[in-house]
């Protein structure tokens, strides 16, 4: 995929071009962006002419980068050769002993380890169908993901084992074959191993291969290669089902967005003559599609070295920034406020940091300003995208971002954008409604639930129920969020699923979940509660009662008791915004 993109050099002869030109000059025919059409499950869509068919065929050329590092965790290096023959040994392994076979849906239940990488790649380049579940998750919803996808195989380290292995005899007598334990003995998870659960050290030393090779497999662009689970409105977390072309469009996505900057910005003399390896420095879950489509597989086609955390923290963050010449850093707006405000700021090297990108969240012009300030040879970018788009679809950047601060940018070419109204109607440019992608980085649908599906995607188009407006120059912005739900640090939360944990307590009559401005997260979330008539319960052990049943991020970092009825509609439905209003402006509330 390097070949996709000119080099630096090649770009610096050249003027400055705007938004347009440039698009046009990449995109044009016979150029390594130009766009066709092809048919996508019967619906003609914009496609990239020369994306790659497959995750494997990345895979594959990435072992040509030989030598070089690929994935630093802690104090541990794996070259790109390394990390290409264990990707291939446990391929073959997955494929032989384990009997994966195209198709079948092998889980990651794990917190950024590099086997995560190597699982990650052995699945997809067998074909299979490799479901990230969220780390983060409690034991009962981890098992609900791997019941909802019919797993075969899970792939768990110790923390995750240890919240699983209540329910490891009912998943079994399910779809689950097989467990795979990675790292167990971690000195902070350390736990025991089953006797039925094969530890991944074991089973690769078991198998030594001078020279691996990936086992073969028939893979289409179409077929299926994932599922990311996203927290539903209503009811259980839904598995958005991604292809091979989804995720391969993401990457050249980014490198069109990479490409398309340099041609409207001057190239600086650092930039332009730079040969030192890329270095991104992974902030975020790779269970998340930003994690996993735009930095796991840029940088694996790439070339790129992943510089992993083992918990986010603004202070390791810098440190590694300093040790390892990282040159992109990012992931949601929190992360970049956290490094930027760190007393330690100003005791590191940061000269290596050419971009600092994020999205998933709002956020403030200030920041683009701040970033400018302290990072003189960097460049800041804001990105848009969902679970549901194989990650971005937008991205402001440069000079762009400095003069629209508050768009997202405007969507990349393959990718097509409607802003209607209830009834589906097209609004005119600059009106707010809801906002409609298409394009061959959108999900065919969610898993096993055709009805939600059916709800949230008509005729190859995503409904995402947020509510943007786009001007006449083409930049999004997102108004607002026509789903209920806080977003806490990039995290969304729907309001309905902390509710249901709030409604199991015997003292709740009724509650609502608003979200609560932070100056780090964003947000936070916050929840009304009305006791039954003569129930009594604390905001501590309303707390403590959801804590067991859903995600630490979650639960409520401020629950209110109100002795009120919640305001509410002549349709029943509470009227947050007012809710909101009113709980942050009396003082002396209880939270």
């Amino acid at each position: 995929m390097g070949d996709l993109v000119p080099s630096a050099s090649h770009y610096a002869e050249l003027m400055a071009l705007s938004l347009a030109e440039a698009t046009a000059r990449l995109t044009e025919p016979g150029q390594p962006f130009e766009v066709v059409e092809a048919d996508i499950r019967g619906i003609p869509t914009r496609v990239w002419k020369n994306c790659p068919p497959t995750l494997r065929s990345i895979l594959e050329q990435s072992k040509g980068f030989g030598d070089a590092t690929f994935v630093v965790y802690e104090d541990e290096r794996m070259s790109f050769a390394e990390h290409f023959a264990e990707a291939a040994t446990f391929a073959t392994l997955l494929a032989g002993r384990y009997d994966v076979q195209a198709g079948d849906r092998v889980s990651i239940v794990m917190r950024n380890y590099p086997e995560w990488v190597v699982a990650f790649w052995a699945v997809a380049a067998l074909g299979a169908v490799v479901v990230p579940l969220n780390a983060w998750w409690t034991g009962p919803e981890l098992a609900y993901g791997l019941d909802d996808s019919g797993t075969k195989v899970a792939v768990v380290d110790g923390e995750r084992l240890g919240r699983l292995l209540p329910h490891l005899g009912e998943l079994r007598r399910a779809s689950l074959e097989h467990v795979i334990a990675v790292r167990p003995d971690d000195a902070h998870a350390a736990i025991g191993v089953p006797p039925d659960v094969d530890r991944y050290e074991d089973i690769m030393a078991d198998s030594p291969d001078d020279d691996p090779h990936l086992p073969p497999a028939d893979i289409s662009p179409e077929d299926n290669a994932t599922i990311f689970y996203t927290s539903g409105t209503t009811g259980k977390p839904k598995g958005a089902l991604g292809t091979q072309r989804n995720i391969c469009t993401n990457l050249l996505n980014l490198m069109f967005i990479g490409a398309r900057g340099q041609l409207m910005s001057p190239l600086s003399p650092r930039a332009a003559s730079s040969t030192t390896q890329n270095a991104c420095l992974l902030s975020v879950p790779l269970f998340h599609a930003t994690g996993c489509h735009s930095i796991l597989v840029t940088n694996t086609a790439s070339g790129g070295k992943i510089v992993m955390m083992r918990r986010w923290n603004p202070e390791r963050a810098l440190e590694l920034i300093e040790r390892e010449g990282v040159t992109i850093f990012g992931g949601v707006p929190t992360m970049a406020w956290q490094v930027l405000n760190s007393p330690d700021f100003a005791t590191r090297d940061t000269s290596s940091v050419r971009t600092v990108s994020y999205g998933g969240a709002p956020a403030p012009p200030e920041l683009v300003r701040r970033i400018k300030q302290q990072f003189p040879g960097g460049n800041a970018s804001n990105g848009y995208g969902l679970t549901e788009t194989s990650s971005v679809t937008s991205m402001n950047s440069g000079d762009d971002y400095v003069r629209k601060p508050e768009s997202c940018g405007p969507p990349v070419p393959v990718c097509e954008v409607r802003v209607v109204d209830p009834d589906g109607n097209d609004l005119a440019p600059g009106d707010a409604g809801e906002l409609w992608i298409k394009g061959p980085n959108v999900v065919k649908g969610y898993w096993n639930k055709p009805e939600a599906t059916a709800a949230s995607f008509s005729d190859g188009w995503l409904h995402t129920g947020d509510v943007a407006r786009v001007d006449d120059e083409g930049f999004i912005f997102i108004v607002d969020r026509a789903k209920d739900m806080v977003i806490r640090g990039g995290e969304n939360v729907y309001s309905a699923e902390v509710e249901a944990a709030l409604f199991e307590h015997p003292a709740v009559a009724d509650a609502a979940v608003i979200g609560v401005p932070h100056a780090v997260l964003g947000e936070e979330v916050g929840a009304v509660v009305v006791l039954r008539p003569d129930a009594v319960a604390t905001a501590d052990e309303l707390r403590a009662y959801v804590a067991e049943r859903i995600a630490s991020f979650k639960v409520p970092a401020h629950i209110w008791i109100s002795s009120e009825a919640l305001p509410r509609n002549p349709a029943g439905k509470v009227l947050k915004r007012d809710l909101r209003a009113q709980v942050l402006s009396v003082e002396g509330a209880e939270a």
